[in-house]
């Protein structure tokens, strides 16, 4: 405390001849003036500091026991367990009532059954054994999640690992660790679990399953129609699961859908739905069940989807034949 009051008077000595050097300087020097000011202010501000400082040590200085204190003290000390279990008495404060008591503990694991055996040489020399029980934990291993890796068996049979990867990722999932998915982590994870890499099939009677690029170069329309055309059920394409790719099966039925000129039965979307009396959405519905006609005309100043909209079916005041 004596180093920290030198310290509080070396710096107010300092502000003082700081604050002296200032008052005697000319008025009309003001460069010179204004050098002293901040130098003054400086030394003012590191006399405030140490006074800060001082104030501080001195308040987390201990304070000389009274005689009442020391006999109050002296009498807990006959009395161990009434000071430890006292609701004032904290954990830190806890830890602390041992090391001052603990000369050394030796402790001796043994693994079967799991024990501790602890040896307590207190301060005066008495010794304490304890033996306490260990719980044993096990840490469960890691694995992926087996909706995910049921998902992935099924993408494995059609698509390459990065393919997977992206339609994992897409969907939300994490590995194991919750990182994304890579294409050497799936292509590890399939080997681990014994999934085999897609293998080229033979394609069926029906129809080749194809991309939707390789559907819109072969229909001769842009990608973005073929997927115009899935999400309004003009055309059927296959998903493994939501985010996986789309595949189209490219049969003869499918190419005869799309067209250079439509047949002269067939009208727009707008006039089909007018000479119905339903709306652009019930068409396309009675389209995606099978109950109207549609191709889509792909080239021309007139191209889009044309509907066959011919009643053959008697009208309400019209006798059958």
């Amino acid at each position: 405390m004596r180093q920290w009051r030198l310290q509080v008077e070396r710096a107010r000595y300092e502000a003082d001849c700081a604050q002296a050097r200032y008052r005697t300087v000319e008025p009309e020097n003001r460069l010179v003036a204004r050098t002293l000011e901040l130098e003054w202010e400086q030394r003012l501000a590191n006399l405030s500091s140490a006074e800060a400082e001082l104030a501080r040590r001195e308040a987390e200085h201990p304070v000389r026991l009274t005689d009442e204190q020391r006999r109050k003290i002296h009498a807990l000390g006959t009395d161990l367990r009434r000071v430890w279990d006292a609701p004032t008495t904290t954990d830190r404060d806890r830890k602390e009532l041992l090391r001052t008591l603990l000369e050394e503990v030796n402790i001796r694991l043994v693994p079967e059954p799991p024990q501790a055996h602890l040896t307590l040489r207190w301060r005066g020399g008495a010794l304490t054994e304890l033996h306490v029980s260990l719980r044993r934990y096990r840490i469960s291993p890691i694995r992926t999640e087996e909706d995910t890796m049921e998902l992935i068996r099924r993408l494995a049979v059609h698509y390459a690992d990065a393919t997977i990867a992206g339609i994992l990722n897409r969907q939300g999932r994490k590995t194991a660790r919750g990182e994304r998915f890579t294409a050497n982590g799936v292509g590890s994870l399939r080997r681990y679990r014994g999934i085999p890499r897609p293998q080229p099939t033979q394609d069926p009677a029906e129809g080749e399953l194809v991309t939707v690029a390789d559907a819109a170069h072969i229909l001769g329309v842009a990608p973005s129609t073929i997927h115009r055309w899935l999400l309004d059920g003009f055309i059927v394409g296959e998903q493994i699961t939501p985010g996986a790719p789309w595949r189209i099966r490219m049969t003869d039925e499918l190419r005869g859908r799309f067209v250079e000129q439509a047949p002269d039965s067939y009208v727009p979307m707008l006039e089909a739905a007018h000479l119905l009396g339903v709306s652009r959405q019930t068409v396309l519905q009675r389209v995606k069940r099978g109950d109207l006609k549609a191709v889509h005309v792909r080239c021309g100043r007139r191209k889009g989807l044309r509907i066959n909209v011919i009643d053959k079916q008697p009208g309400l005041f019209q006798a059958p034949s």
